[in-house]
């Protein structure tokens, strides 16, 4: 007949001393994750209520090992935006800023996502995938806004997107005469 008394399940791992991980094993297992800047990590651990001294010495040993660089952290980022047509230009900076990269890496990061990839092409790009059937010559005034303002949002001057749009309106009315 089996035995009625519970069993306590047995476990192989080492407990902590505290019942809670270090600031050093935190931030490993979330940089295997995805890329962090320096700030937004700092930031991540404190929020989760580690020792502000034992987050230095974290983030010092992950600057030591390679696992934390602001600069292969924007540059990634930047050509990331990019590429996805998410953003551009100016918009790439406050959305480097916002995560804690300084000016001057962030104009760095900026200028090789530019290298790297043509503007105007991604322009076409995003208004043949968003808005295929969308002619600007023919749209209503609201239509027309909606369109212009969500290329401002991603990042894209006025002057780049207008000439985009009135180029493609009368690139389709030369194909149809």
């Amino acid at each position: 007949m089996p035995s009625a008394a519970p069993t306590s399940k047995v476990t192989n791992k080492p407990r902590q001393a505290a019942g809670r991980p270090d600031p050093w094993s935190a931030a490993l297992r979330w940089l295997t994750r995805r890329d962090y800047s320096h700030a937004e990590l700092r930031q991540r651990l404190l929020d989760k209520g580690f020792d502000p001294t034992g987050i230095e010495k974290a983030l010092q040993r992950c600057l030591e090992h390679g696992y934390l660089d602001d600069a292969r952290y924007a540059r990634n980022r930047a050509a990331s935006l990019m590429a996805q047509g998410r953003a551009v230009g100016a918009r790439i900076l406050a959305d480097l800023r916002q995560h804690g990269i300084d000016e001057d890496l962030a104009c760095q990061a900026l200028e090789l996502a530019r290298a790297a990839c043509d503007e105007d092409e991604l322009l076409r790009q995003l208004l043949g995938r968003r808005f295929p059937a969308f002619d600007y010559d023919s749209a209503p005034a609201k239509e027309r806004r909606r369109v212009v303002h969500f290329l401002q949002r991603r990042g894209f001057p006025l002057g780049r997107i207008m000439a985009q749009l009135t180029r493609k309106g009368s690139s389709e009315h030369d194909e149809n005469r």
